[in-house]
């Protein structure tokens, strides 16, 4: 299914949006969003909705960079994890750095909340822009208004972890520093939820791709929250090489205490 399948229309970037790349993420990932709720509200299930939402956020949003953003360069997880677009993101100044539906599993779950819409920016080396929609909470987060982290209000660290494949050392690393783990779904919600005092932290090791964190690193960054690789060493994005295998995110009070585990534990 198709955005014109849907009867869709984006509609037109308001002329802040155009003139704004943190806005412009923002707008990009929230009308993809909103189709992606139309086809929800389809009648499809299960594969063939994920199929259906994936095709069409993919194609909305490269439409989307085509029209409005002609001379920048587009990796998306749905172009095979390559270059997609028309330009070589190799060689191109700007990249943007898309996830069409983060979390598929759970979208295809109505009415789970736990998915999103990555947009993200890469210039010169640096992620400068990001924004994450959870269409099923109705918000867009991103770079143009960072969200104000609240005060921790839980007695425990909680660490967000996947639902379905949460890495092994994560309970070791819970038990030592007394933190409660939190399942949930897709990347970008897991990363969301510490900035929504919803966890402390989000430790992932085992397999993830640049689009599964540029967008919410972005934020996450933005909001001052604490990120890096698993080892503590920076996330690097538009690599020629995409996969991005692990990462943290947390406030930066626990960072020591997580990059401290793993250097004299590891994460076999």
């Amino acid at each position: 299914m198709t955005a014109s399948d849907a009867g869709f229309d984006p509609g037109t970037p308001p002329a802040e949006a155009l003139a704004d790349d943190h806005l412009f993420a923002a707008w990009a990932a929230t009308v993809a969003g909103d189709l992606l709720l139309q086809v929800r509200g389809s009648g499809l299930e299960g594969k063939a909705l994920k199929d259906a939402g994936d095709l069409a956020s993919h194609e909305l949003l490269m439409k989307i960079f085509a029209e409005h953003q002609p001379d920048d360069a587009v990796l998306s997880e749905e172009e095979h994890r390559g270059t997609s677009g028309a330009h070589d993101r190799h060689t191109a100044r700007r990249v943007w750095i898309i996830d069409p539906v983060d979390g598929t599993r759970e979208y295809s779950e109505p009415p789970r909340d736990d998915w999103a819409v990555h947009v993200a920016l890469w210039q010169d080396g640096e992620l400068v822009a990001g924004a994450v929609a959870q269409p099923g909470l109705g918000v867009t987060f991103h770079t143009g208004q960072p969200p104000v982290v609240p005060a921790r209000t839980a007695p425990r660290p909680r660490i967000a972890v996947s639902r379905t494949r949460p890495p092994a050392f994560v309970e070791a690393l819970s038990e030592e520093i007394g933190a409660d783990l939190v399942p949930m779904g897709s990347a970008g919600a897991k990363v969301i939820s510490v900035a929504r005092d919803v966890t402390d932290a989000y430790v992932h090791a085992g397999g993830q791709y640049e689009w599964d964190s540029a967008a919410p690193v972005a934020v996450a960054r933005a909001a001052g929250l604490f990120t890096s690789r698993i080892d503590g060493s920076p996330l690097v994005y538009n690599q020629a090489e995409v996969l991005l295998p692990d990462l943290v995110v947390c406030r930066p009070e626990l960072a020591e205490p997580i990059l401290d585990f793993v250097r004299r534990h590891g994460v076999d």
